[in-house]
């Protein structure tokens, strides 16, 4: 696939608070060679229980961090990818190469070429409005569901919070990202709001950024609605794994509301965890909520 993109240098990612992985990189899935995928690989490589976290707009695997080493303790192994477009994955540079299925297409070749079995997908954002309808193509891969403040849009506009946000990132061709990143999650360090910023040293990296707010499926007839629509039959009526819902209460657009409906579609998802403080990013709350979903789960002692 030759496809225009730019590499974010990686002098940019280094000395981030909090953040002492090291990078893997995969460049040969199928459809998308040539085009790097970072990913974060901690814990044992042949673990029985793998958690595959995914994040958002405007966010990369630095949104993880807090909740990563809680997984490793228990003994898992654990992927945490970054979307083309995000974190220190290639980000083509046409706008118009972010669609629905690219970036739900890229995530089952991912999965299937690292070959992840007995997978708890740990979900949010954009990472749930993607990752959410991959389970039911490769079933027999997935076991269980942490999911955060999220959504599967099939058509509807979530409410006047999320119109507001979209229109505003409109506006926003060269996002100040650290700067709406301190707005929305209020604990976090002027360093670690640069941190998510990192990724983009200026407008020609963030076409990603631009065009996922875009593609949130609001209008009937959307790339991505009767995908959507499987997912939630499938959530409904065929999903038998232990689910956890933890809810950033102070979400303005994919809070509390929005969430039990989200937990009314997913069978046998027990009542949330809310985080009270916590907004829309609400791994930034992460170490006691993926505590509080092992726990559940009878993964810590």
């Amino acid at each position: 696939m030759a496809l225009d993109a730019k590499r974010t240098p990686d002098e940019r990612f280094e000395g981030l608070p909090g953040y002492a992985f090291s990078p893997n990189y995969v460049d040969d899935l199928a459809g998308y060679e040539g085009l790097r995928v970072h990913y974060l690989d901690e814990g044992p490589s042949d673990a029985e229980k793998v958690f595959l976290c995914l994040h958002g707009q405007p966010t990369w695997s630095y949104l993880y961090r807090k909740m990563i080493p809680v997984f490793v303790v228990s003994g898992a192994r654990v992927i945490c990818p970054d979307w083309l477009g995000f974190g220190r994955s290639d980000k083509p540079i046409d706008d118009s190469v972010y669609t629905f299925h690219f970036h739900r297409n890229l995530m089952i070749a991912f999965i299937k070429q690292l070959d992840l079995k007995n997978i708890t997908l740990v979900c949010q954002d954009w990472g749930g409005i993607l990752g959410l309808t991959i389970p039911m193509e490769m079933p027999d891969r997935f076991a269980r569901l942490l999911v955060m403040n999220t959504a599967i849009p099939v058509g509807q506009s979530p409410g006047q919070g999320f119109e507001s946000w979209r229109a505003f990132n409109r506006s926003q061709p060269d996002m100040d990202i650290a700067g709406l990143m301190k707005r929305g999650t209020t604990v976090l360090s002027d360093a670690e709001a640069a941190a998510y910023a990192a990724p983009f040293p200026d407008v020609t990296y963030k076409a990603g950024v631009r065009r996922f707010p875009e593609l949130v499926m609001t209008d009937p007839g959307m790339e991505g609605i009767e995908t959507s629509k499987r997912a939630a039959a499938w959530w409904s009526n065929e999903w038998t794994g232990q689910s956890f819902m933890a809810v950033g209460a102070q979400d303005p657009v994919l809070g509390p509301p929005l969430m039990k409906q989200l937990r009314e579609t997913i069978a046998g998802c027990p009542p949330p965890m809310m985080v009270e403080d916590g907004g829309h990013f609400v791994q930034e709350w992460g170490e006691p909520v993926a505590r509080a979903a092992l726990q559940a789960w009878g993964d810590l002692s």
